[in-house]
This record gives C-alpha cells, structure tokens and sequence, in this order.
C-alpha cells in the first residue's frame, strides 16, 4: 500500500454514510479483514489519534512490534485486540481523523469497529459477560426486586465479594458499579401519578409552549431516578411539563457497543412507533443520559435509513440543556437564580461532544450570576461496560487520568458532567467531593431548591 501521511485530507465537513449491515459482505470475513488492513495502515502512517483512546496505541505497538514494522507484518488474528478496546465514541471520526469522507480514502474508523464487532458476535465469540452486562433491562429489573437490589448494592461495595466476582465474572473489583433502586423512577413517580405532582417546593411556572417527552432510559429508571427528578424539577421551573413516554425498551447502545445489531433493531421497533406519533404531534423528545440522545439521533438513522419514522424521532431528539438553551434564545428560561454556583469544572461526554451541539450545560450554568465553567474536553474513559470489565478498566483509568488531572489543577468549588457513569470513574480519582453530580442538581441549588 502506498498510504502517506503528507496527503492533503479533506477540508469539507466529515460525511456520514450509512452501515451496510444487512449486505451479505458485511459479514464477509476475508472482506472485513482486507478492509481492516487498508484502514490500519493509513491510521499508521498518521497516528495522530493517539492520544484518544487504548485502541489506537493497541494497534501502533502491533505495527512496531511486527517483523515488518508495517501492517502486512501483524497477524490478522492480532486485529481483534484492537477492535476490543474501541467503544465507538466517534470522537476520531469527527474530531481528528483527516480522511473520513469526503475523502477519497473514506477512512471511518468507528463504524469498521462496529462491523469487526458485528462479524464476532454473529461468530459467537461475544463473551457470556458482556451479553449479560449489556441487558439492561433484564439485569436492571432483576436486581431492582425487592431485597435483591439491597444485596446487589452491598455486593457493589464490598471488598471480599467484588474479588470473588472479578476472579468468577471477569468484573475487576475496583470499577464503580452502579446502584440499583429498588422503586424504579416510573413505579416511584409513573405509577403512583406522582409525576405530575407538585416535586418538594417546585411548582410550575406559566407554560414555555414547548411540547416535550421524555425518554427516562435503562439507567434513568432503574439506577438513578433522581437524576430524572431532579431534570423534570429543572423543566418544571422552566414552564416544561413532560410527557412521559411509556415504552420502556432499551434505546440499543449497549447492544449497539457489543455488535449485536439486531437486538438494536428490535428495541428500535419497540419504541419508535409511541415516539414518532410524539414527534408528528409537535413534540420535542429528549433524555437525560446523552448515550440515548446520540442513539436517536445520530446511530439509528445510519442503521435503519430507510425508516422514515427513524428519520422523524432524530431530527425531533434534543439534548436537554439544548431545550433549555432553546428558551433562553427566545427569552423565555427562568433566571431567578439565588445562588451562585462558583468555579465549575464541566466534563463533556464524548457521546454528547460528537452530538456537534456545543457545550450547552456550559452555557446554561454560566447563565448562573457569579458562575464560571471550564470544559474539560477528554474522555472519561467510561463508555457503557469498557470501565466495568476486568482486562480494560486499568485502560479506562489512565484515559481518565487527564481528567482527573485538570479537575484538581482547578481546584473547582464542584465539579459535574453529563453522563452518570462517567462522573462515577472520575469521582475516583478526584481530590475533592463534589456536592452535585450533574447539571440538573447544581441548578436546582442555584435557583434555591434542596437537592
């Protein structure tokens, strides 16, 4: 191959083309191997993805290490060490990579992961583990069963347990779990028609004449129905009462992550059809986890493009500081605030980065009088199961090392980030506790409601 790192990339904006996941070729191991191969070696006589994640220097060593130092020089069965430590952020795709598409190399990194990732799966390669950790839904409704939430949280935090389940289930023992709640945020506040209740002291102010429906996720139900209170809280304040959207699959990125893309697609026909009537009824949807906002509105329409209905429920998919800057712009947020909130050290997720939104929780908290947040561009290394697992949370720690090492160097009054499970690794590692763990509770503080 003749690849050089001196060729011009292209200028224009990264295109994104669809997975061709149902053509027969996809699964084609000779075809993926050769495609494999091609992508390699122009990633290796670039590298400037290095710095992003554990995959790009998996596959640099490879190539030095090999009797060649070239990519004809590793063996193809040494290609699946790189496509293991890939958790499909995008961020090489939309934030270094000079040869996606339009270029004429249309190198896209993330979406070849994904097809090495199918092409196992469908092999039966996939580890029993990773299945498991990936069914949301079954894991979360078993361990949030009455006393069986309370001995799977003590499991969590205890030390001889979490030996026995790394050295038996392959999750290392110091990776933070998260809690599983025994009343679900739809049984504590759906069920019992609390939701449209008055929330402590929060009452709703004149209507904002958004329609919005929200999407309360795996996690936002079964591990942290606060975090989803304490958003309808924020909405509430704002004129916004949310609809509950009652389909409850999965949005698929755990799946999605694991290859295993027709589980992706059935959870997809399981909630679209309750979604897109949302969407043709002027409603704006959005989610309190930015893994499914992304789902919906980047990863499906790749997947399924000839699904209209897909099409409909991305383009109405909104972050939910996206609506709240939405209202500022038409000067209708509440900015009573009471409180200041200081110096803030703000962690955006990869999964909400590649959404090309900008830093909207940044924004809006800065809209706090007296506030000021600094962005900490990095991945947390995290990402879904990536963290969880025992061969890879040592790689998630150093990739979150940079973080860690920004937040204490502020020395910031709290420090927040968008995504749970993120801010969970990183609390690690941090010198300091913060008071809130997202932007929903420092804003309820900020506008003077106990948290």
């Amino acid at each position: 191959m003749n690849y050089t790192s001196d060729k011009e990339g292209s200028l224009e904006a990264p295109v994104r083309h669809p997975v061709k996941w149902r053509e027969k070729n996809f699964y084609d191991k000779e075809s993926l191997n050769q495609e494999l191969e091609r992508v390699f070696d122009i990633c290796h006589t670039c590298r400037r993805c290095v710095s992003l994640c554990n995959a790009f220097p998996t596959l640099f060593d490879l190539i030095d290490e090999s009797s060649t130092m070239e990519v004809d020089g590793v063996p193809k069965e040494s290609f699946s060490s790189v496509v293991d430590q890939c958790y499909l952020c995008d961020l090489c795709y939309l934030t270094k990579c000079p040869y996606v598409p339009p270029h004429e190399w249309k190198v896209d990194f993330p979406h070849l992961m994904l097809r090495a990732k199918a092409v196992s799966f469908e092999e039966g390669k996939t580890k029993i583990r990773d299945k498991i950790l990936t069914s949301t839904i079954t894991v979360g409704k078993l361990a949030g069963l009455p006393v069986v939430s309370e001995v799977v949280n003590k499991v969590s935090d205890n030390r001889f347990a979490r030996t026995l389940l790394e050295k038996i289930g392959g999750i290392h023992a110091k990776a933070p779990l998260p809690k599983f709640e025994r009343s679900t945020f739809r049984k504590k506040y759906v069920e019992s028609n609390d939701f449209e209740k008055k929330a402590g002291d929060v009452q709703s102010v004149a209507s904002s004449g958004l329609k919005v429906a929200l999407f309360v996720t795996c996690y936002g139900d079964y591990n942290s129905p606060g975090l989803v209170r304490d958003m309808q809280d924020i909405f509430r304040l704002n004129g916004i009462n949310l609809k509950i959207i009652q389909s409850d699959s999965c949005c698929g990125m755990p799946k999605f992550e694991l290859g295993d893309l027709q589980s992706v697609e059935k959870f997809n026909k399981e909630n679209i059809g309750e979604m897109v009537k949302l969407a043709k009824e002027g409603y704006f949807i959005t989610a309190p986890i930015p893994s499914c906002v992304l789902m919906y509105r980047k990863e499906l329409p790749l997947l399924i493009p000839e699904d209209h209905s897909v099409k409909s429920v991305a383009d109405a998919m909104l972050d939910p500081f996206e609506l709240l800057m939405m209202l500022h712009s038409r000067g209708t947020l509440n900015t009573n605030f009471v409180e200041s909130l200081g110096t803030v050290a703000y962690h955006a997720p990869c999964h909400q980065r590649v959404q090309n939104i900008g830093f909207k929780t940044k924004e809006v908290l800065e809209l706090v009088p007296g506030t000021s947040v600094n962005v900490v561009e990095r991945c947390s290394g995290h990402n879904g199961t990536y963290a969880v697992k025992k061969e890879s949370y040592p790689f998630a720690k150093k990739i979150c090392r940079p973080v860690i090492r920004s937040i204490n160097e502020q020395n910031p009054d709290f420090y927040i980030s968008d995504c749970p499970m993120a801010f969970d690794l990183i609390e690690q590692g941090v010198e300091s506790m913060s008071s809130f763990k997202s932007g929903f509770a420092a804003l309820k503080f900020a506008y003077g409601i106990t948290v």
